[in-house]
C-alpha cells in the first residue's frame, strides 16, 4: 500500500478518535467567566486524590461509579456562578466551551441530560455543592485537558444544572495534575499539533464558511513557523436523495474553496494537505457535525 495512502488513514483513523488536540496555549488560568453570571464561591483545592470523571456516574450501594475515573493530585480551584436570569445554561456552557476550544484544548468528555447520570450524585458527592443539585435532565458535563509547554498538565471541569426553582449555576474546576497521574485520554496529546478547527461551510458553487477571527489568526500565525503543514479535512453529510460519490464531491469542493481561502492569507499550497472523508467518517462529538472543514496545523 503506498506511504500517502497509510498516512491518510491513520490520519482520518486519529481524527475520528478526537474531539480536539491541545496546542501551546496558556492553560495556566482560570476560563474567564460567563459575563452573564454572578461569582457565588470560590473554593481552593489541593488534594492528594481529587476524583475526575470521564464518564457517566451512577451510585451502587451508595459508592460512586464510573467507566472511567480517576482520583488525582491536584492543585488548583472551584468556582461556583449563578447565572442571570436574562441568560441559560446553554450559553454559559458554550463560552466555556469556545475557551477551551481557543487554547486548543482536548475535550476529554461530555455529556448531557440523563445520560451523565443523577444530579445528586455529582452535587453532593462529586463536587460536594448541594446548590447544583437540580433536574436530571438538565444538567450537563464536561472535562478537557491541555498539556502546557513546560509539559504540565491541566484539566478544566464544566458541570451547569437548572434547580428545581429554574435558577442556573455553573460550577468550574481548574486543575494542574501532578506529574505521574494517568489521565484518561490525555496521553497521546502532542504539542505540535493544534486543532481540529471545525469550520462549518454552506453552499454549491461558491461556498460561505462560519469561521471565527481567533482561529483564523491562529492558523495563520502557526502556519509561518518553518516546516509547518497545514491539514483541511472535508466532510459532508449524506443527504437522502445524493449518492455517496456526489457528498464526497461536495466535501472536495468546500475543502478545496477553503484552500484557496488560505492560500489569499499567505498560507500556500505547498504547505496545505487536503483529505476527503465526505460521510465516511464518523465522529460522536456534537461540536464537529455536519458539512464542515477541519483544519489541523502540525508543526515541527
Amino acid at each position: 500500500m503506498p506511504k500517502i495512502v497509510v498516512f491518510h488513514l491513520l490520519f482520518i483513523a486519529m481524527l475520528s478518535m478526537s474531539s480536539g488536540i491541545a496546542s501551546a496555549a496558556v492553560p495556566e488560568t482560570v476560563p474567564e467567566a460567563f459575563a452573564q453570571s454572578v461569582l457565588e464561591e470560590t473554593v481552593p483545592i489541593e488534594s492528594s486524590g481529587h476524583l475526575v470523571l470521564f464518564s457517566a456516574v451512577r451510585e451502587v450501594n451508595n459508592e460512586i461509579r464510573s467507566d472511567s475515573m480517576a482520583r488525582l493530585r491536584v492543585t488548583g480551584e472551584g468556582r461556583l456562578y449563578q447565572i442571570s436570569r436574562d441568560s441559560n445554561r446553554r450559553d454559559a456552557r458554550e463560552h466555556y466551551l469556545g475557551l477551551l476550544r481557543d487554547r486548543g484544548a482536548r475535550i476529554l468528555f461530555e455529556c448531557s441530560g440523563i445520560r451523565c447520570g443523577r444530579s445528586n450524585v455529582w452535587a453532593n458527592q462529586i463536587f460536594n455543592q448541594a446548590v447544583l443539585y437540580g433536574r436530571d435532565a438538565t444538567q450537563d458535563y464536561l472535562v478537557a485537558g491541555q498539556v502546557a509547554d513546560d509539559g504540565s498538565r491541566w484539566l478544566t471541569s464544566v458541570y451547569t444544572v437548572t434547580r428545581g426553582n429554574l435558577r442556573e449555576y455553573v460550577w468550574v474546576e481548574h486543575l494542574q495534575v501532578a506529574a505521574g497521574g494517568s489521565i484518561p485520554g490525555l496521553g497521546t496529546v502532542n504539542n505540535r499539533v493544534f486543532g481540529p478547527v471545525v469550520v462549518p461551510w454552506k453552499g454549491g458553487v461558491t461556498y460561505r464558511f462560519d469561521w471565527q477571527a481567533t482561529d483564523r489568526r491562529k492558523v495563520n500565525d502557526l502556519a509561518r513557523a518553518e516546516g509547518a503543514k497545514v491539514v483541511l479535512v472535508g466532510y459532508s453529510v449524506l443527504a437522502a436523495d445524493e449518492s455517496f460519490s456526489d457528498a464526497m464531491g461536495r466535501a472536495r469542493k468546500a475543502a478545496e474553496s477553503l484552500s484557496e481561502v488560505l492560500v489569499k492569507t499567505g498560507v500556500s499550497r505547498q504547505q496545505q494537505e487536503l483529505l476527503i472523508v465526505g460521510p465516511s467518517v464518523v465522529v460522536t462529538d456534537p461540536g464537529r457535525q455536519g458539512d464542515r472543514v477541519e483544519v489541523m496545523v502540525i508543526t515541527r
